[in-house]
């Protein structure tokens, strides 16, 4: 079988979820070796450095206990995306109540882009690090869906839970941003 280490063949996810489903336990391990490297991107872009592992690990836990209920919509790795940002949300709101961690906009100042690291030199690294903590949270997660994972504006927007349009004006203005820093 011909595996996509990006995680792009749609069908290939879809004949996986049918072996899965089926009683394959190999086709489960696939799915994860497919899409678990974009997850941890993910997860880590969100300021869940510490906790990547245990995040991707919950997603998958909770993807394969409903399986029954991803419908095709979307593409598996959206579905996944999705359950990613909904157990960060659930995890930054528990330690929020337990007093453990600053304020939600405090851990996400703290997001890092690693992609950026080998493209842009030194000071223009900085420069762009800079502009992308100065985003607004939704800005600085669509930006990395888009730059880091390369979604398309639909899949960011079932993700972020916003329109296609406002994902796109989201990018567009994070960009602009970034773009500007680069130029001061």
């Amino acid at each position: 079988m011909a595996e996509d280490p990006d995680g792009n063949d749609d069908a290939l996810d879809h004949t996986l979820i049918r072996r899965w489903r089926a009683g394959d336990e190999r086709a489960a391990s696939v799915l994860v070796e497919r899409h678990a490297t974009a997850l941890s991107r993910y997860v880590s872009s969100l300021g869940e450095r510490d906790a990547v592992e245990e995040v991707v690990q919950d997603t998958f836990v909770r993807a394969f206990s409903s399986i029954d209920s991803f419908r095709g919509e979307s593409t598996l790795r959206t579905w996944l995306f999705t359950i990613s940002r909904r157990l960060v949300v659930d995890r930054r709101r528990a330690a929020r109540r337990r007093k453990d961690v600053g304020t939600l906009d405090e851990v996400d100042a703290a997001t890092e882009y690693t992609a950026l690291d080998s493209i842009i030199a030194d000071e223009a690294e900085r420069r762009v690090r800079e502009a992308v903590q100065r985003l607004s949270p939704t800005q600085r997660e669509v930006f990395t869906l888009r730059v880091s994972e390369g979604l398309s504006y639909k899949e960011i927007a079932e993700i972020v839970g916003t329109t296609e349009g406002a994902a796109r004006v989201h990018y567009h203005n994070a960009l602009r941003t970034v773009k500007e820093s680069l130029y001061v």
